[in-house]
């Protein structure tokens, strides 16, 4: 890798880190000495680049930093195709819909018009099952945890046996032919896993989470690497 392609993918490195990542961990992704990743980065300052860094803490783009349009490697385009259609086979039809947007975008936010290529890169997903029906849960989960919002449900378990309950779902996992919503049970005051063809019933109510999404989800998925050791 050359310096320039070097220096690109430093800044898309730092694309992908909402915390400032540290010098040695940036040379260790690019191959390189901390003196030279010290280097690069002074260059990429040099060259309008908004880096912020602290000595100890590391480095991260600056809030509100305008990129310019997008250049994407064959890879990189391969991997947003295969990914955006996954998504449009899913039940979600908002999440749907929006993956197909998505590629839209990107394709007229490129310098060559992209679309094209998006529509022949030869990869496609594939359902195992027919074509699945609308499943408008899904969309109001995503509201939840957006908006970090209980939801108020009536549930099914693999018996038969139904409860109502007050969930905070923390993270969504999409499986081939079903869904389950990762949530803080208020009724057994634990972390538990909801099928979502178990839902009977669902409402977004008022109350806000006991708390943030983020801690939440950092406790769950704590407890399930323990589980799963």
């Amino acid at each position: 890798m050359d310096k320039t392609e070097r220096l690109f993918s430093i800044m898309d490195a730092l694309r992908r880190h909402r915390h400032p990542v540290t010098a040695a961990a940036l040379a260790e992704e690019q191959g390189v000495s901390v003196r030279t990743l010290y280097r690069d980065i002074q260059t990429l300052i040099g060259l309008g680049a908004p880096i912020d860094g602290e000595a100890g803490v590391g480095y991260m783009l600056r809030q509100g930093f305008f990129m310019p349009p997008l250049m994407f490697s064959a890879e990189e385009l391969e991997a947003l195709v295969l990914g955006a259609r996954w998504v449009e086979a899913q039940p979600d039809t908002e999440l749907s819909l929006a993956a197909k947007n998505a590629l839209g975008k990107i394709a007229t936010a490129s310098p060559e018009d992209l679309r094209d290529k998006i529509a022949d890169t030869g990869l496609w997903p594939v359902r195992v099952s027919g074509d699945y029906a609308p499943l408008p849960l899904l969309g109001l989960v995503r509201e939840a945890m957006r908006r970090e919002k209980a939801l108020w449900i009536d549930y099914s378990d693999e018996k038969g046996s139904s409860s109502s309950r007050e969930i905070w779902p923390v993270q969504l996992a999409f499986y081939e032919n079903k869904q389950i919503v990762a949530a803080w049970c208020t009724l057994r005051k634990a972390f538990r896993h909801f099928r979502t063809e178990r839902i009977n019933a669902a409402e977004l109510t008022a109350n806000r989470y006991g708390n943030r999404r983020a801690i939440l989800a950092a406790q769950w998925y704590a407890e399930w690497r323990e589980r799963g050791s």
